[in-house]
């Protein structure tokens, strides 16, 4: 039986990769490229993926949200600042670090307490966490998409259903 959240989680990885070998054969200003749109350039948008993965990473891992969140907030203009490249280095390092903890839990359903400072505390799952962070990055991969559009580039597609043929 396939195990869904890691399906997911392994879609994410693609998903991120493919954006970026995308942006790598683009224009290399564009990626720095100030725009008025949801993010003011794509390496933000980008950067801002990464943040929230490594930010979850910490929670699942043990930290306290708001302790994952206060770290996080404090690298934040370091990753907005990397190139392409270093991000994408980023993006592989986090991606090792969400395998091993998803390899290391027995039971992926196992509940735990979130304590949200802006939210408040709730019982959720590992699982549940791992399709949070998908959700997220799709939704701003599609920010991505659409900001390259309105520079009058196309993007590239990120959709679940082409992850399925994409590893065959």
């Amino acid at each position: 039986m396939a195990n869904h959240p890691e399906t997911m989680y392994d879609f994410h990885v693609w998903a991120n990769q493919t954006m970026i070998n995308h942006l790598k054969q683009l224009p290399r200003e564009l990626y720095t490229q100030e725009i008025q749109s949801v993010f003011p350039t794509i390496s933000k948008a980008l950067a801002h993926i990464y943040l929230v993965d490594f930010t979850w990473l910490s929670i699942l891992s043990g930290t306290s949200m708001n302790e994952a969140m206060t770290a996080t907030h404090s690298r934040t203009a370091e990753v907005e600042a990397m190139s392409l490249e270093e991000l994408e280095a980023l993006y592989h390092e986090v991606s090792l670090g969400y395998q091993a903890f998803i390899r290391e839990q027995p039971d992926l359903e196992q509940t735990i307490v979130l304590d949200n400072p802006y939210a408040g505390v709730r019982d959720t799952s590992y699982a549940e966490i791992l399709l949070q962070i998908v959700n997220h990055g799709t939704y701003h991969r599609g920010n991505i998409t659409a900001m390259l559009r309105q520079m009058g580039h196309a993007s590239t597609m990120t959709e679940y259903a082409l992850y399925w043929y994409a590893k065959e």
